[in-house]
């Protein structure tokens, strides 16, 4: 199902999600979700069971990396409730070369009927949104970022690093799609946060994607100039 277990107790599971995987389903995906496999998973095949998975964030669909479900509704209430308190770090590669190296992004976020999230500076109308990025390193044209959730909105590393003309390689939504590109290059690589039980502090880093490797290796290819790439027939 795309789901590796990075780490399990009686209180929570943590995930490396794999791109392309719902969190959680929208009634039309027939139960291919993180949240269902996980359900299933607890249950260990007994449909009476009453072990069920409880849904603590999220990550877009084509976001791939840490995450982590509850094992109860009180694991979910105490984790929710400090979830503000919660590291959350992203591996991003973007088009372009981000200037000034490091620094902070911050808008007033707000959605559209059409489920677009968009900058705004009604204040009104949106919720402020803060997102710290750092230069890793340049390949080619590109860029790998690492990037740190000061807030936590929908869409908000995707929209902030677009705003800045610096779209996330692969986004067909917020950028452009790219050919050489078979997945939205965000990475959610580590989450930390309190423990529901104990209360201490916990880490988890979710493995780096074979795919990124592969991008931080050689720069984007480029055709000669006034040829155009050949469309794959």
């Amino acid at each position: 199902m795309g789901l590796e277990i990075l780490y399990e107790d009686r209180d929570l599971i943590v995930v490396n999600k794999a791109a392309g995987l719902l969190t959680m389903g929208t009634g039309r995906d027939g139960g291919r979700t993180a949240h269902a496999a996980l359900d299933d998973y607890v249950k260990k095949g007994n449909y009476k069971s009453r072990e069920r998975i409880f849904i603590v964030h999220r990550l877009d669909r084509d976001t791939s990396g840490a995450l982590v479900f509850a094992r109860s509704e009180e694991a979910k209430r105490t984790l929710q409730d400090n979830w503000e308190k919660a590291e959350k770090t992203y591996l991003a590669f973007v088009e372009g070369h981000p200037d000034p190296a490091e620094g902070i992004i911050e808008s007033y976020l707000a959605e559209n009927e059409a489920r677009r999230v968009f900058s705004t500076t009604d204040k009104r109308k949106g919720k402020l949104s803060s997102t710290q990025y750092k230069v890793v390193k340049e390949v080619g044209k590109r860029t790998l970022l690492e990037v740190t959730l000061l807030t936590g909105r929908k869409n908000q590393i995707r929209v902030h690093l677009a705003d800045k003309g610096w779209p996330i390689v692969g986004d067909g939504k917020y950028g452009r799609k790219i050919r050489d590109n078979k997945r939205l290059a965000l990475h959610s690589q580590t989450l930390a946060f309190d423990h529901p039980f104990s209360g201490k502090r916990v880490t988890f880093t979710a493995p780096v994607p074979a795919t990124f490797y592969k991008m931080a290796a050689a720069p984007e290819p480029e055709s000669p100039k006034g040829e155009k790439k050949r469309k794959k027939p």
